[in-house]
């Protein structure tokens, strides 16, 4: 970073010389692509994101909870419980009450849900490849390092 003037309001003097600018940059532009993949099959990136984490979860013998499902995506809770309604409207999941603790909320998905979730990783996986095909093999696991360090790092 260059010195700033003294009148400017920003710590940087462009915008490519922000991390923030520039990590919001690429999440939008990446969201973009994965909306027009999932906008034949109605399915909203937190909603696919949500049975995604779902079949995981399922294909790992852990049975997911809402609170699970929000750990691990980092959706807020809110998004979550909206987006499971409207699974659940599409017959794609089911809730129920936890056996062990009563207060959460069990999450299966249906044979639908698991079919269309077995339809969209690939698709999904696709777009991602497409994405980040730019980087280098070494790049590529430099990046997921580094984003492993800020989404792991404590606040």
């Amino acid at each position: 970073m260059s010195k700033k003037s003294q009148e400017s309001a920003f710590g940087f003097d462009a915008p490519e010389e922000s991390p923030g600018f520039l990590l919001w940059q690429t999440t939008v532009t990446w969201q973009r692509h994965i909306k027009v993949a999932l906008d034949p099959f109605d399915i909203s990136h937190a909603q696919f994101v949500i049975l995604a984490v779902s079949r995981w979860f399922e294909e790992h013998n852990e049975p997911p909870t809402q609170v699970t499902i929000a750990r691990l995506s980092r959706l807020d809770k809110m998004t979550v419980s909206k987006s499971l309604r409207k699974l659940s409207d599409l017959a794609l999941i089911k809730r129920s009450e936890n056996k062990e603790d009563t207060r959460a909320k069990s999450v299966s998905l249906t044979k639908k849900g698991r079919a269309l979730a077995q339809k969209l990783i690939p698709i999904v996986e696709a777009v991602d490849a497409r994405f980040f095909n730019t980087l280098s093999k070494a790049d590529s696991q430099a990046l997921l390092k580094l984003l492993n360090r800020l989404v792991l790092s404590p606040k």
